[in-house]
This record gives C-alpha cells, sequence and structure tokens, in this order.
C-alpha cells in the first residue's frame, strides 16, 4: 500500500493526511481493544487528522464516542504532535459566552487542549451576525486554543461573506467547507459556486461519502445516518447495486472505489470516514492506490451515472 499522501489544508499552515477518520457513531459501538488497534493502524498508515465532536443534546440520550475516543488515544500511546484535531462547533449553542464553553467541553471529554481545526455546524438560525463569529473564532485563535477554522455545509455565498469579514477585519477566515460529497452526491463541491471558491485556494473535506454505508453495499440501515438533502437517499441505494458491479470490474470493493471517487477532486484536502472494524479501515486506506491504478478521470467517468442529484440540488449550497 501506497504511504498516504498529505495535502495542504486551504491557505492554512496545517498538512492533512488525504484520508481522516471521524468518530460519529463509531467507537460506541466497537470492543475498546479492538479499536486500540484500528486507531494505531491508521496512525501508522499515515492518517493525522480526527474528526472528534460532541453529538450529545440536550434530552437526547447521553453519548460517549468522543470519550471513548480519548481512551483510544491513551491506550495506543499515540503522542499528541503525531495528530491533528477536529472539533465540532454548533451554532444552537452559541451565546453570550460565543464558542467557549462548547470548546472547552470538547476539550474536557476528548482530552486534548488545542483544536486544530474546528467546524462550525449547519447554519440554521438567522439571529447570529456573520461578524460575531468571525471575531470569536478569531479571539480563540489568538488565545491559541484554535489553529484553523471552517464550516459544515454552508452555502458558497455565506462562505464568501465570512471571509470578507474575516478580510475587513484582518483575521483568519475560514479555512475549509465539510460538505457531503460522494458518488451519489456531487451537485454542490462539483457546481461553479464552490468552484469559485475553490479557485481561491478554499479546500473541501469530503463527507458522508459511503451514504450511512449504502454505496459500500448495506442498503438496510439500522443505525442513524446523515441528513437526505433533495430526498435521493432511495435513487442512491437504486444505484448501490450499479456501483459494486463497477467495483468488481476494477477488481474492487464497492467502499473502496468510493472512497477513491472522492480523492478525484482537486479541492478536496482530506476525506473524512468513519470506521467500526480494522478491514474496513485497510479498506478504505487503499483507495489511493486505487485512483493511482485507474486514474481520476476514468474513476469518475465509472461512476458518472449513480450522479443522483443532478438538477436536484442547487450547487449553492444550503
Amino acid at each position: 500500500m501506497s504511504p498516504l499522501p498529505r495535502r495542504r489544508l486551504g491557505t492554512s499552515d496545517l498538512e492533512v493526511s488525504a484520508l481522516s477518520l471521524g468518530s460519529w457513531h463509531t467507537y460506541d459501538r466497537m470492543d475498546f481493544a479492538d479499536a486500540v488497534t484500528m486507531v494505531r493502524a491508521a496512525v501508522d498508515a499515515g492518517v493525522n487528522l480526527f474528526d472528534v465532536g460532541v453529538y450529545g443534546a440536550p434530552g437526547m440520550p447521553p453519548v460517549f464516542t468522543d470519550v471513548i475516543w480519548s481512551a483510544i488515544m491513551r491506550a495506543a500511546r499515540i503522542p499528541r504532535d503525531r495528530y491533528l484535531v477536529s472539533a465540532k462547533l454548533w451554532l444552537e449553542g452559541f451565546g453570550d459566552q460565543g464558542f467557549r464553553p462548547q470548546l472547552e467541553n470538547a476539550f474536557l471529554r476528548g482530552g486534548f487542549d488545542v483544536a486544530d481545526l474546528v467546524i462550525l455546524g449547519d447554519l440554521r438560525r438567522d439571529d447570529i451576525a456573520l461578524e460575531d463569529l468571525v471575531d470569536d473564532l478569531a479571539a480563540l485563535t489568538r488565545e491559541g486554543l484554535i489553529r484553523a477554522w471552517g464550516v459544515n455545509n454552508w452555502s458558497a455565498s455565506n462562505i464568501r461573506a465570512l471571509q470578507d469579514i474575516a478580510a475587513v477585519k484582518r483575521v483568519p477566515g475560514p479555512r475549509i467547507a465539510q460538505l457531503k460529497y460522494s458518488i451519489g452526491r456531487r451537485a454542490i463541491p462539483d457546481g461553479e459556486p464552490f468552484g469559485r471558491l475553490f479557485a481561491d485556494g478554499f479546500a473541501m473535506q469530503a463527507s458522508d461519502v459511503l451514504e450511512g454505508g449504502i454505496l459500500a453495499g448495506n442498503t438496510g440501515q439500522s443505525r442513524e445516518i446523515g441528513r437526505d438533502p433533495g430526498g435521493i437517499r432511495e435513487e442512491i441505494k437504486r444505484h448501490a447495486a450499479g456501483v459494486a458491479e463497477v467495483a468488481r470490474e476494477l477488481g474492487t470493493s464497492a467502499a473502496r472505489l468510493a472512497v477513491a471517487f472522492t480523492l478525484t477532486h482537486p479541492a478536496n484536502a482530506t476525506t473524512l470516514f468513519g470506521a467500526t472494524k480494522l478491514a474496513q479501515l485497510e479498506d478504505n486506506l487503499a483507495a489511493v492506490d486505487l485512483v493511482e491504478r485507474v486514474g481520476a478521470a476514468e474513476i469518475r467517468a465509472l461512476v458518472e451515472p449513480f450522479w443522483a442529484d443532478r438538477g436536484v440540488i442547487d450547487p449553492e449550497g444550503p
């Protein structure tokens, strides 16, 4: 297997692995020893970015996947200087004290004291001034609590607005957008509005790349998976067999093909995926070799028929 390449995260000074490991509904479904073995294998293979979100919410059952991740890193004896941490900050919790209470809670639960990257959750509130977000994140950056920041599934125009505000204030702006990007969901990252952002050095982190396992052949879902913009999930399920057939013709797995597809986007700094088995991790890591063997243009051409949100989703984004 080829060494995992690293890419610059937008215009920041962070170098991130082409593949990054997420924590949503993963470690709390695994045997602890197996999780330690898997995470150690990921780091040894070159993974250096871990997405560690606090996914609990008031009134919901408690979740502990981020706390378990902290214990995994200690048990695996992985030095902090060998990996980067990406934390989630939710706008629903942004108040008089800004993001600080959320960030401190993430530090407490995750066992780290600096977030190399923070990703702002979906913009669903209309009572927050974008200037306040930029100011708050600039203050956290000055204090050395965060190194870079980005957003999750924001529109291209709102990202540009954040950049403009940051430029006027002469403070760091957003460097990356975590976007749904897969064989089935391409309209936003492949569209013109984000293309203009990418041309200026803005970066993407591909997420939801397996559509909750559907593109890996797991069409009978028994766990919570991400939202379904455009209501296209059933069509993606119908395409799963076709994706699997293309993968067989290439002598690979559907999951590896799906991950490989995301690596063909020139602005994609890192592809985020979750794994609950060592075999899944190894299969996904091998996507880098698949791109080298088949070629980015050929992979994109082979999966073109399975693009489900073309003409359904506004490329501008939510």
